[in-house]
C-alpha cells in the first residue's frame, strides 16, 4: 500500500546507533501501526556500521532519516527527534525494541476518554529473555508478584514517589507518547544524565500534567546487558541528588526510595561477583517477593563468575534462606551498619569483573 507524506497524528522517534541489525524489527513495528498517520524519524547518531544502507532501503515517505555526524548520545538524539517532530503527539521508540500493531492506537484510544489534563500515557512491556534461566526468573517474578501490593500506575504528582522507588517503570524510551507540545516545554531528555533518563522525564511531565497507563503489555524488549555497577552508583547518585526534596517528602509519606536504589546496586554488585560491596548496599534494601527471584539471579551469576569464592557460595546460601522468610513478610536484608567498603573481602579472585557495557544509545 503506497503512502503519502502527510501531516501525521504522531511522530515516532527512533534514535539508534550501530543497531542495524536490530533496526529493521523497529521501523517496521513503526511502519505496521493500526495508525497510519505517523511519520517516523529515525536519529543516525553517528553510526559505523550498515546504519545508512539500512535506512535508505526504505521507500516510504513516513520514515525521515536525520543523521548526526558524530555519536553525541541517546538523549541527544531523542531530543533532535523532537525537534524534528510534526505530529500531535510523539513516541519514543528504541531501535532494540518492538511494538506490537494496536500499541499508538490504544495509547491513543486511552487519552481521548480522558480530560485535557492527561497529557501522556505509557503501556506495560515483555522482555526478549534467551536463556532458559532468565524466563524462569521472570516466571517466578510474575507469580510472586501477585501477592505485593499493587502500586499506583496512572495518575498526576501522586506517582512521583512510585517512580522515584522504582515501583512503577514508565520506560520513556519505548512505552511512552506523549504530546508533542509537553515534550517541548520540558526540554526534551536531560542530556547530561547517561542513565535513569527515562523515568526522570516522567517526572518532569508529571509536573505539567498527568500519566494514564495502558495495562497490556504492548512493547517487546530485548535484553541486552547491564553497564558495570559502578557506572549505575554514579548515576543514581546524580539522578537522585536532583530530586533530594522529592525523594525526601516522599520517604516521609513511607515509600523506601533509598532502600530500593539500595537493592539495585547490591544485585549489579552481586552479578560481578563482589559480595562485600552487595551486601553492603542491600543492608539497609528491603525486598518484595516479586524482587526476590531477580536477586537470587543476581547472586547466581556472581557465584558462576567466581566459583572458587567459598564466600559466595555461602552467601547464596544465606541469601536463599532470607528468601523463606521473605516469602511472607517484607523486611531488610541486612542490618550492618559499617562503612561502604574499599575491597571486596569476600572474593578471593584478582581484578574485579566488568558486566558488559551497553551502548550509548537504546
Amino acid at each position: 500500500m503506497a503512502h503519502e507524506r502527510s501531516e501525521p497524528r504522531v511522530s515516532v522517534v527512533i534514535p539508534t546507533y550501530n543497531r542495524a541489525e536490530t533496526l529493521p524489527t523497529a521501523i517496521d513495528s513503526a511502519l505496521e501501526q493500526t495508525v497510519e498517520e505517523i511519520e517516523v524519524i529515525v536519529v543516525d547518531d553517528g553510526s559505523t556500521d550498515d546504519t545508512p544502507a539500512v535506512l535508505a532501503s526504505y521507500d516510504d515517505p513516513r520514515v525521515q532519516p536525520v543523521v548526526h555526524a558524530d555519536n553525541q548520545g541517546a538523549n541527544v538524539a531523542r531530543n533532535t527527534g523532537i525537534d524534528h517532530a510534526r505530529g500531535e503527539y510523539i513516541a519514543f521508540l528504541d531501535s532494540d525494541d518492538e511494538w506490537r500493531p494496536e500499541k499508538l492506537d490504544r495509547q491513543l484510544e486511552t487519552l481521548g476518554t480522558r480530560s485535557e489534563a492527561w497529557v501522556a500515557a505509557y503501556c506495560d512491556t515483555t522482555l526478549e529473555l534467551p536463556e532458559t534461566s532468565d524466563k524462569f526468573r521472570g516466571l517466578a517474578a510474575a507469580v510472586l508478584s501477585r501477592s505485593d501490593a499493587e502500586p499506583t500506575r496512572e495518575g498526576g504528582e501522586e506517582l512521583i514517589g512510585e517512580i522515584l522507588a522504582d515501583n512503577v517503570q514508565p520506560g520513556a524510551g519505548s512505552t511512552l507518547l506523549v504530546e508533542t507540545e509537553v515534550a517541548r516545554d520540558i526540554g526534551g531528555f536531560d542530556e547530561e544524565l547517561d542513565r535513569f533518563q527515562d523515568p526522570e522525564f516522567c517526572l518532569r511531565i508529571l509536573k505539567e500534567g498527568k500519566l494514564a497507563y495502558v495495562d497490556d503489555e504492548l512493547v517487546v524488549r530485548e535484553e541486552t546487558g547491564h553497564p558495570p555497577a559502578a557506572v549505575i552508583k554514579a548515576a543514581d547518585q546524580q539522578y537522585l541528588s536532583r530530586y533530594e526534596d522529592e525523594v525526601d517528602r516522599f520517604e516521609a509519606a513511607g515509600y523506601d526510595i533509598r532502600a530500593r536504589h539500595n537493592l539495585l546496586l547490591g544485585k549489579r554488585y552481586l552479578a560481578e561477583g563482589r559480595f562485600l560491596r552487595g551486601a553492603w548496599h542491600l543492608r539497609s534494601a528491603t525486598l518484595s517477593r516479586r524482587r526476590y527471584p531477580g536477586l537470587c539471579w543476581a547472586a547466581g551469576t556472581g557465584v558462576r563468575r567466581r566459583p572458587k569464592t567459598v564466600a559466595a557460595t555461602v552467601f547464596l546460601f544465606a541469601l536463599l534462606t532470607v528468601g523463606l522468610v521473605t516469602a511472607t513478610s517484607r523486611i531488610p536484608l541486612c542490618s550492618a551498619t559499617t562503612n561502604s567498603p574499599d575491597v571486596d573481602e569476600f572474593s578471593t579472585d584478582a581484578g574485579s569483573t566488568r558486566a558488559e557495557s551497553e551502548s550509548a544509545d537504546e
